[in-house]
This record gives C-alpha cells, structure tokens and sequence, in this order.
C-alpha cells in the first residue's frame, strides 16, 4: 500500500475518484448512462466532452513544462483559433436556403490551425532564440493575442450557421462525444511518441539537467522550439471545438483563464513545474478533477464566483499530499502523538 501511495498517479486518482462519489450523493442519478438517438447521455458524458479542451490544452502544457517552460498564451491562442475558423467558414444561404461555407472547411481548419502553431512557434523563438524567460516570452502573446482576436472579429461574437462544422464540438462518433475521442486520439499519439521514442528521454533530459542534455549532444533549442510550437497547434484544436460547441467565435472570452486551468491540470496531475518529470495521464487526470469539480459546484447552485476558491484549496491539498516532505512531516508527527 505504501508504494502505491508513491506512485505519481494515486492521489490525482484518488481525488477524482472521491469527487466523483460526492457528487453521485448529491446527485443519484448523477453516473446513470442512457442510450439515446444513438449515443450516450449522462452527467459523466458532459463532463468528458466539456473536459476535452481543457485535456488537449494540458497535454501541450505538459510538454512545455516538462521542458522548463510556460505558456500562458494558450488562452489568447485559443481565441486567434476560433476567430479565424468562424470567420473562415461564416455561413452564407443560397437560393434553396442550404446554408454553404465561405471557405473549404478543411481549409478553414487548417489555417487556423496553422495560425495557431505560428503562435506557439513565435513564443518558442522568444524563448530560444531571445532568451526570454518563459512566462514573460507568452505575457506578450497572452495580451497581444486576445487583442488580435478581437481586430478579427471587431469586437463581435462571429456567429457559425455550417452545420457540418458543429461535429467537432457537438457531434458523436460510436456513441462518444468527437470532441472526446480526439483528446483520447491527441493523448494517445503522444504516450507513444514520448514512451517508445527517444524524444521522450531527450525532453525528460532537457528539463531535469538543459547543460547536460546539451553536453550530450541533445538538440534542445530545436525541441524546445518544437515543444512551445505543438502547445500552440494543441490550443489551436482546443479553439475550434471550443467555437464549435457554441457554434461562435467570441474573441473576448473564448479561452478566458484557460491557462491557469491547463497549469492546475498537469500539476494536480502531477507533473513537475521545476521539468523533468512529467505524466500525460495525470495532465488527463487533472483536467477531468477540474471539469468534475466545476460541474459539482454549479449542480450545487453554488456561486460562479466560489469555483476559483475551491479550486485553489483543492490543488493546495492535493500538492500538500504528493509532497513526500508534508507526508514524511504528517508521519513524525502522528509517530510522536502516539507516544
């Protein structure tokens, strides 16, 4: 039991499991499953498809971390995305009243993504090639993008009318949300990148020693460069299921705080901020800790307001029990009450 207690997952687990029960007493129909128009329904299924963005969002971060870095950009590009696509794919009606995209919906797509690895591209540059630290490299980004953003759509919520558009963040693939399948898809493509590839080793290297990663031959500046640029494609992607779930791009809050949720998801997931170290299935676990906590908290009528509190003490308890000095501390002292 003790060493399960180490294992870097347990307590992440543990904390999504127990929230999981408490809101199952709050709620009893709260894991009930139903099959309906061909897939599933449920509070579970909610919270795994409002989780998405979030998850591919954390599993960018967790990369720029594990590295050394921040970015907390990722909210403003999140915005850049979802304003290109919206304005890409608008909607207009023909005679027949089929309403037909501005533009190719893959071309739609793959510019605004292209615009959103462009983002996390220049940060990387910032950051190698400038020799910027990492959290005022992405500052610049963080309020220069939201502006950008905001030049785009002038101001105004874009709305959407291309139905096809809406699968991304509305639709269903073998009875699961798509926006699920592809953070499932994103997460899987890179356990295996960073498990059965040197990448993995060469990244962990970076962020526990860059001089000896370097000495060894290590390209960092180049991973590292392509580290902050797939952040930025990842928050891209989290854009357009974002956009399309609200069938909007609105540039103001679109991706609002979204940072600070993807940093409280891989640390709570149990990644190291200091690099090195890091897990993706505890970024996934993280995310959903979040989202399942949000969801409590507003099925509660809970005020909006009170979240970020909870969330705050939520990720200090957590911390304070992955912390093998606070459970060595809590150890002496129980040992010396029972004396």
């Amino acid at each position: 039991m003790k060493r399960l207690a180490q294992h870097t997952l347990f307590w992440p687990a543990i904390t999504l499991a127990l929230l999981l029960v408490a809101s199952s007493l709050f709620n009893p129909s709260f894991l009930a499953l139903t099959w309906r128009d061909g897939h599933l329904f449920g509070s579970v299924i909610d919270i795994l498809n409002r989780a998405a963005p979030l998850i591919v969002v954390s599993l960018g971060m967790t990369l720029v971390i594990a590295v050394r870095g921040l970015d907390i950009s990722v909210g403003a590009v999140v915005a850049i995305a979802a304003a290109v696509a919206a304005l890409m794919i608008g909607g207009s009606f023909s005679a027949t009243g089929e309403v037909r995209s501005d533009y190719p919906l893959w071309l739609a797509l793959a510019t605004a993504l292209a615009v959103a690895a462009a983002c996390g591209l220049w940060n990387g540059l910032l950051v190698v090639k400038a020799g910027m630290q990492p959290i005022v490299a992405t500052l610049i980004l963080m309020v220069a993008g939201r502006g950008i953003a905001q030049l785009l759509t002038g101001g105004q919520i874009i709305t959407v009318y291309y139905a096809p558009f809406f699968s991304l963040g509305n639709g269903f693939l073998l009875g699961l949300p798509v926006a699920l399948w592809l953070a499932a898809s994103l997460w899987a493509a890179l356990h295996f990148v960073m498990s059965r590839t040197a990448l993995g080793l060469f990244v962990r290297s970076i962020g526990g020693n860059p001089e000896a990663a370097r000495v060894a031959g290590v390209r960092s500046a180049a991973i590292t460069l392509c580290v902050y640029t797939f952040c930025g494609l990842a928050a891209g992607v989290a854009g357009l299921i974002v956009s399309s779930n609200v069938k909007s791009a609105d540039a103001n809050n679109a991706g609002q705080l979204l940072e600070l949720d993807a940093i409280l998801a891989v640390t709570l997931g149990g990644t190291a901020l200091t690099g090195g170290r890091f897990t993706l299935a505890g970024t996934v676990i993280g995310a959903l800790i979040i989202q399942t906590l949000t969801s409590m908290i507003y099925s509660l009528g809970v005020p909006p307001e009170v979240n970020l509190v909870v969330k705050a003490a939520l990720v200090f308890a957590v911390m304070l029990l992955q912390s093998a000095e606070f459970r060595q501390l809590v150890s002496r002292a129980a040992r010396g009450s029972a004396t």
